[in-house]
């Protein structure tokens, strides 16, 4: 599983873009998102720097935790 720190993750709406940015790089993606603590955690086969590219592209830039 992969934890990622997304500042700019406020809401609920942000969260469904940050998984909708997700599943358009893994539909199979398995994705947890929290927006009070800005965390991500996904279960996933694709590559980190995939998922984080597809991240920085819709506006929610992340790093690794």
């Amino acid at each position: 599983m992969l934890r990622f720190h997304v500042p700019n993750m406020t809401c609920g709406g942000c969260a469904r873009s940050v998984t909708k940015a997700l599943q358009s790089v893994d539909a199979a993606a398995r994705i947890d998102t929290d927006p009070a603590r800005h965390e991500i955690r996904i279960e996933t086969s694709v590559d980190e720097s995939v998922l984080q590219t597809a991240l920085e592209k819709a506006g929610y830039p992340a790093t690794r935790l």
